[in-house]
């Protein structure tokens, strides 16, 4: 399911996601009546990173440039056969079957989550849960326990355990 958080529209379609150099590079390429979208989870968030090409593909597609914090950059139309670039830097890129941007009334600006279908269940990125107080932006599986919001600390697990 995609949601367009600012206007309250839903798309419940299959939503699967690109979050390595391999499915990044696979795309939708190949893909006959596409009935899915497709989430690009981007190594960073720029212009060059974020271009695609259509070459190979079957089908046109609706193509949505998402910020980190998740707002609508850029979106379009693609037609087979052609290099897109979103007009500012994007770290997602929604793809999927014509239709998408219309069903979920996208403009620039709009607020947007998905939840993906099927495959490992991922949560949409966040920045951190408690601003200031604690980062999980670079943690690997660190777990946080938090009383209060004026108490929040963190602990290291001990060394050699896990």
């Amino acid at each position: 399911m995609i949601i367009n958080e600012t206007k309250g529209k839903e798309w419940p379609g299959t939503v699967k996601v690109a979050d390595s150099f391999i499915r990044r590079f696979r795309g939708l390429m190949m893909v006959k009546n596409i009935d899915y979208a497709l989430v690009f989870y981007l190594p960073s968030e720029t212009r060059v990173n974020a271009a695609i090409h259509t070459f190979f593909m079957l089908d046109e597609i609706d193509v949505i440039w998402l910020d980190s914090s998740r707002k609508v950059v850029d979106f379009r139309k693609a037609r087979k056969w052609r290099l897109y670039s979103p007009k500012n830097p994007a770290r997602y890129i929604i793809e999927g079957p014509v239709g998408l941007i219309k069903v979920l009334d996208v403009e620039e600006g709009d607020l947007i989550s998905w939840y993906p279908t099927g495959e490992k269940k991922k949560a949409v990125p966040v920045k951190s849960l408690i601003p200031g107080k604690i980062d999980l932006n670079g943690s690997s599986n660190g777990v946080a326990m938090v009383e209060s919001v004026k108490e929040a600390k963190t602990n290291p697990p001990p060394q050699g355990e896990g």
